[in-house]
C-alpha cells in the first residue's frame, strides 16, 4: 500500500512516520520545501520526544520520503490547517487545496481521508468537489473523515494506542479506513458516519474547554475571596464524584482553544455554555496580564525603580515548543506593550530561539528578576525554589500558592 499524508505538521508528520514504521510506504507531501529538505535527511521540525529516531529510520528504510507535489497512491490522507477567516469562522480553505491537489490522481478503489479538525459537513462538501470534477469516480471511491486524538510531547504512544472515531461516507468507506488504520493503531476503531466523526473531534475539546473554564473561574473567585484555589480544588476533588482540573492563564494549541468556535460558528443559539466557557478563558489571559502590570507598579513605587520582570514559558502546554494561541504569548506580548517601567527576561526552554523575543535561560532569569511570572508549568521550572525575597506570580501551579 502507498499512502500520501497531505500536510507535514504537528500532526500529519507523526502520523506519516507511524505509518511508514508499520510497513505502509508513505510520501509527504508538504508546501514548505523545508520541512521537505528536512524530512528526507531523517530530521524532524517539531519537538517531540522520540519522533526523531524514529524518522530517521523510516527514511534511511525507503519507507518515508517527502515532496511538494503528491503522486499517485491507493490512500490519501488530508492533514492540513483549518485556521479562521474573520471573527472566528472556520476556514477549509486548505482542505479544499489539499483534495484539488489529489484531484487528478484519484482512481477506482482509492481511500481519501480527511483528519484535519473541520466543521460539521466538510467531508460531505468535499465529497461533493470531488465527484463534480471526477463523477466517473461516484460510488467507486471511499471517502471518510477521522480525528486525531493525540498529547503533544506522547504523539508516539497515543498515535498507536488511542482509539480512533472513522466515519465513512458509507458503510463500505467506513470499513477500508478501519482496515487503513489497523496497520497502525493498537486501540479500538469505532465506526460511525462522517458528521458525527466530525463533530466528535469538536465535542471532546469543547468538552475539556468547558471544564477548564470552570477552573479558571473558580481562580478569579478565589482571588477575590483570598482563598488559595489549588487547596480550594484538592479537598474538593476528595468528593468521589468530583474531578475539577486545574486553572491556568488560559487555554491554548490549536486544538481546545479553537475547536469549540468550529461549532459556535455553526449553532450559535445552541452553545451558550460552549461559547461561554471561551469567553472565560480567552479572560483569564487578560485578567493575567493585568495583574503583572499591576505588580509590576507596585514594585516601582515601594522601591522608586523599575522591576526586571521574568516572564516564564511562551508555550501552550508543559515541556512543549508549540506556541500556536499560546495565552502566555499573549501576556508576554500585553505586558511588554503596556509596561515601559520594568525590564523584561522572556524564557522558552523547549525553543533555541524566537523571531520578535530574545530568550533568556531560565535559571539566570531567575536569579535577575524581581518579579517572577510562572506562565507555564515546564519540568525546568519545578527546580526553582520559592522564595520570599522574590515577587513571585504562579498561574500555572508550579508551588501552588
Amino acid at each position: 500500500m502507498k499512502t500520501t499524508f497531505i500536510g507535514l505538521g504537528y500532526i500529519g508528520l507523526p502520523t506519516a512516520i507511524i505509518a511508514a514504521k508499520s510497513g505502509i510506504d508513505v510520501l509527504g507531501v508538504d508546501i514548505n520545501p523545508t520541512i521537505v529538505e528536512k524530512t528526507n535527511r531523517g530530521e524532524i521540525h517539531i519537538v517531540e520526544p522520540g519522533l526523531q529516531e524514529l524518522c530517521e529510520s523510516v527514511v534511511k528504510s525507503g519507507k518515508l520520503r517527502a515532496s511538494t507535489t503528491p503522486e499517485v497512491s491507493d490512500a490519501y490522507l488530508v492533514v492540513v490547517p483549518t485556521p479562521f477567516k474573520g471573527n472566528h469562522e472556520p476556514d477549509i480553505s486548505y482542505v479544499e487545496a489539499a483534495t484539488r491537489s489529489v484531484l487528478p490522481l484519484l482512481k477506482e478503489g482509492d481511500l481519501y481521508i480527511i483528519e484535519s479538525t473541520s466543521p460539521v459537513g466538510t467531508t460531505e462538501k468535499m465529497a461533493e468537489l470531488i465527484y463534480s470534477a471526477r463523477p466517473e469516480l461516484k460510488g467507486k471511491i471511499h471517502i471518510a473523515y477521522c480525528p486525531e486524538r493525540i498529547l503533544p510531547g506522547n504523539v508516539i504512544y497515543e498515535l498507536e494506542h488511542n482509539d480512533r472515531v472513522i466515519g465513512g461516507m458509507d458503510e463500505a468507506a467506513t470499513k477500508k479506513a478501519q482496515e487503513f488504520y489497523a496497520h497502525f493503531v493498537k486501540g479500538q476503531l469505532h465506526g460511525t458516519n462522517a458528521k458525527t466523526a466530525e463533530l466528535c473531534k469538536l465535542t471532546e475539546n469543547s468538552s475539556r474547554d468547558v471544564q477548564i473554564a470552570f477552573a479558571n473561574e473558580l481562580s478569579f473567585i478565589c482571588d477575590k475571596a483570598g482563598i488559595n484555589v489549588w487547596e480550594l480544588i484538592a479537598l474538593a476533588n476528595k468528593h468521589p464524584r468530583v474531578n475539577i482540573l486545574q486553572p491556568g492563564c488560559g487555554v491554548g494549541g490549536h486544538c481546545i482553544a479553537v475547536d469549540p468556535y468550529f461549532i459556535t460558528a455553526e449553532f450559535p443559539m445552541e452553545s451558550r455554555l460552549i461559547g461561554s466557557a471561551r469567553e472565560i478563558n480567552n479572560y483569564k489571559a487578560f485578567w493575567c496580564a493585568e495583574r503583572v502590570q499591576n505588580e509590576i507598579l507596585k514594585f516601582e513605587l515601594a522601591n522608586k525603580r523599575k522591576p526586571t520582570v521574568a516572564l516564564m514559558g511562551l508555550a501552550f502546554k508543559p515541556n512543549i515548543d508549540d506556541l500556536r494561541e499560546a495565552p502566555a504569548k499573549y501576556i508576554v506580548s500585553k505586558v511588554m506593550q503596556s509596561a515601559s517601567n520594568a525590564d523584561f527576561l522572556i524564557v522558552e526552554p523547549n525553543v533555541s530561539e524566537h523571531k520578535v523575543y530574545k530568550l533568556t535561560d531560565y535559571k539566570e532569569a531567575y536569579a535577575k528578576a524581581d518579579i517572577i511570572v510562572m506562565l507555564v508549568a515546564h519540568n525546568p521550572f519545578k527546580e526553582l525554589p520559592w522564595t520570599d525575597e522574590k515577587v513571585i506570580l504562579d498561574f500555572c501551579g508550579i508551588y501552588k500558592k
